[in-house]
């Protein structure tokens, strides 16, 4: 399994009565990014973090912060959370009512933009926005909670978009979320994913989070030099 795979732990796995020293914690492991999970109880059926707690995050990591908005409408809370400190905002296509717009509103705060696109969204829907993105994120789980099982029709989405991108010359990571164990993590980079969110792999068991990360690279060894 090749080794130049990001690993972006979901932070919604964490324990969120020390969220600060978990994030740090994670940073130390070997993660390269840090992946929020923000959700608004509306676009999906739970309710999470805003951009104060990303703000208050934002010291304990110089990783980049990988924010995943499962929100409606996403407009608004844009700036909010460019001025928390992303450095990667992903929304879903049917979050707003202009996709494009969206996608230029985040480039336009210097920010990389990304696409999230649910089990049932189809591959397609990247075709006319793929030279305002930077990331595509593929759900393997419905969104709205984390610990569900990894539905492996998105593998067959992976190599699609694995295909577009290659066709297109674009730098674009392709992210998988949902499910991901050293198992499926092995299924994703083999259909072409080179970036993976996980939560309770990563979060189990005090003191192994390197092992952890490193186990989903396909590593049993620390990454942490």
């Amino acid at each position: 399994m090749t080794q130049n795979v990001l690993i972006s732990p979901s932070i919604l796995s964490a324990d969120f009565a020390r969220l600060g020293e978990e994030v740090k914690a994670i940073d130390l492991a070997g993660a390269d990014m840090i992946h929020i999970d923000v959700m608004d109880g509306h676009y999906v059926p739970n309710l999470t973090i805003g951009p104060a707690v990303v703000k208050a995050l934002k010291p304990h990591s110089q990783k980049p912060f990988d924010v995943h908005l499962m929100v409606s409408p996403v407009d608004p809370l844009i700036d909010a959370f460019v001025d928390a400190g992303a450095d990667l905002i992903t929304v879903h296509p049917d979050s707003g009512p202009h996709l494009h717009r969206t996608l230029q509103t985040i480039r336009g705060h210097g920010v990389k933009s990304g696409i999230a696109l649910n089990p049932a969204t189809h591959a397609d829907v990247i075709d006319y926005v793929i030279d305002d993105i930077d990331l595509i994120l593929v759900m393997s789980v419905n969104p709205g909670f984390g610990g569900q099982s990894f539905i492996r029709s998105q593998l067959a989405k992976i190599e699609s978009l694995r295909n577009k991108v290659e066709r297109s010359g674009q730098n674009i990571i392709i992210e998988v979320d949902g499910g991901v164990n050293p198992l499926t993590a092995a299924d994703c980079i083999n259909a072409g994913a080179n970036a993976l969110v996980a939560g309770s792999a990563v979060f189990k068991g005090a003191g192994t989070y390197a092992q952890n990360i490193a186990a989903l690279r396909g590593n049993q060894a620390s990454q942490v030099a």
